[in-house]
């Protein structure tokens, strides 16, 4: 046992142990590809068969040095290339390894998952064992002859075999795992293959490949996919951290076509989406439909209702018949009933049911007692909002400030409009109406319609406090503009068209066309 004391033999043992593993690392990620196409209870097995047959084919060569060392004799020539057993096995091996490489990286590329009835198509067993045990025989080899080169001692090297195949066996799931649940990895992992196989080919007709070269090029190859691993692990933990409605909203539009150019995973995914699921398979209303319940829960309530200044209300103080004149020529079905200003609400009547009570004599503020408002606060969630009216079986909700100032009123058709567009009464015109090349568009119009109409992302903004049109051009401009003035909001251009010394009315919006757009025209 004298031995043991040598230094120099744990040196040797060391580095052997070393070189074994970095020699056997090619033969494990070919493992853990070809167990991958198993079924899940079988991967285990296949992948301990596998570390199992290279240990034991490693010993056994190992043991037969003597017959190793007439492997590297010429058996015959052709042209100028003479070919030994060695030169067969590597050229035999190195082709079957290009094959293989290239049939998965191929598979891999084209993207083709084999199902059948719904489910995956999992190979044989032993078809995936034999080849396990071709790939065993033709790296033992390369492995076996690294270690006859280094040491001289059959002990030491097939110690340092079996610490190499014990440390390989200890990391090989960790590593089949990581390595099939990253398909870039996958793809890397082939692409070694590929020059790996190449190497024995050039080995097997007698050019000499120096490994180093092998390692430089995989262990930058590696370094550079590290980075790329870092970069998706802080892209991801990133959109963790955005509520999951907002990702699959946005996920959701993209299919549309939607928020073209506003986000970086929408570059990316401009080519797959627009094969996948083309514009044309939305119409124009589906898409806008779609786009504002994807929407919906991102605006504020002061956004969906109808403000302060349009609110119609009655004033239990005036004289009945001027309230009566009132509900006939107001083509409203419901009024909000007040005590001598808006911010009193008494309760919430129908107008025809309110024209009956006056009929009979009985007093406006009594009748109006009897259907007390709903009122909620600005800061209301409108997913949350949606209950409220369902409660509010077929009223309307009051808004108000945290001072108790109404701030506006929200009926079911304002929560329509906001998902599917503006339905206009009788009396009143739209928000937004096409004038040549532009639009005229109100003051008061909701952002998120103006962004979806215009195929915008530049308008709402979530630290922003407005939600009209008149709130984006005031906070813009740091003033109330003047008619004629014309503020940039490239590629939008807004010109104030009306306006009074207390709010912004009408307001003409035209839409700078970029070259793609001139080319599509």
């Amino acid at each position: 046992m004298e031995f043991l004391l040598d230094p120099s033999i744990w040196a040797g043992l060391l580095t052997l142990i070393v070189l074994e593993i970095v020699l056997g690392i090619d033969n494990l990620v070919f493992i853990a590809i070809l167990a991958d196409k198993l079924p899940p209870r079988q991967r285990d097995k296949a992948r301990l068969i596998g570390l199992s047959l290279a240990l034991l084919m490693r010993l056994a060569l190992l043991s037969l040095i003597s017959w190793m060392v007439t492997l590297t004799r010429p058996l015959f020539s052709v042209a100028d290339f003479s070919f030994s057993g060695r030169d067969l096995i590597l050229l035999f091996g190195g082709v079957f390894l290009l094959f293989k490489a290239t049939m998965e990286l191929h598979e891999r590329l084209e993207n083709r998952q084999l199902e059948t009835d719904g489910n995956r198509a999992y190979a044989s067993f032993w078809a995936v064992v034999i080849q396990i045990v071709v790939l065993d025989a033709v790296f033992s080899l390369d492995a076996v002859i690294t270690a006859v080169g280094m040491v001289n001692n059959l002990a030491i090297m097939m110690t340092a075999v079996v610490i190499a195949m014990g440390v390989m066996l200890l990391a090989s799931k960790p590593l089949t795992n990581f390595v099939n649940a990253h398909p870039t990895v996958v793809v890397l992992c082939l692409s070694f293959l590929l020059m790996i196989g190449l190497s024995l080919v050039a080995e097997g007709f007698g050019f000499h490949i120096p490994k180093g070269y092998l390692y430089a090029a995989i262990g930058f190859s590696i370094l550079i996919e590290l980075f790329n691993q870092l970069a998706r692990r802080n892209f991801i933990r990133h959109q963790s951290h955005r509520p999951m409605r907002e990702r699959t909203a946005e996920a959701i539009l993209r299919l549309m076509g939607g928020r073209r150019g506003s986000q970086q995973t929408s570059s990316e995914n401009s080519g797959e989406v627009a094969s996948v699921m083309p514009q044309e398979a939305f119409k124009d209303e589906e898409r806008y439909m779609i786009n504002g319940v994807l929407t919906l829960a991102s605006r504020s309530v002061r956004s969906i209702m109808t403000p302060r200044g349009e609110i119609s209300w009655v004033d239990a103080e005036r004289p009945l018949d001027e309230v009566r004149i009132q509900l006939l020529d107001t083509p409203h079905s419901l009024f909000p009933v007040c005590r001598g200003e808006l911010d009193e609400i008494i309760g919430v009547v129908r107008a025809k049911e309110l024209l009956v009570a006056l009929d009979h004599g009985i007093d406006v503020a009594t009748f109006a007692a009897a259907m007390p408002p709903i009122i909620v606060p600005e800061t209301l969630d409108p997913i949350n909002l949606l209950g409220v009216l369902r409660r509010a079986k077929g009223s309307f909700v009051v808004v108000t400030s945290e001072f108790g100032v109404v701030q506006g009123l929200i009926t079911p058709l304002d929560v329509l409009e906001a998902i599917a567009g503006e339905f206009p009464d009788e009396d009143e015109t739209p928000d937004i109406i096409a004038d040549g090349d532009g639009w005229l568009v109100k003051g008061g119009t909701d952002l998120h319609s103006l962004q979806q109409l215009l195929d915008t992302q530049d308008l709402v903004k979530a630290e922003d406090d407005h939600a009209s049109l008149a709130g984006l051009l005031i906070a813009q401009k740091g003033q109330l503009p003047v008619p004629g003035e014309v503020i940039e909001l490239l590629p939008l251009r807004f010109q104030i068209i009306e306006a009074t010394d207390y709010r912004v009315d009408l307001v003409r919006v035209t839409k700078e066309r970029n070259e793609r757009d001139e080319e599509d025209a």
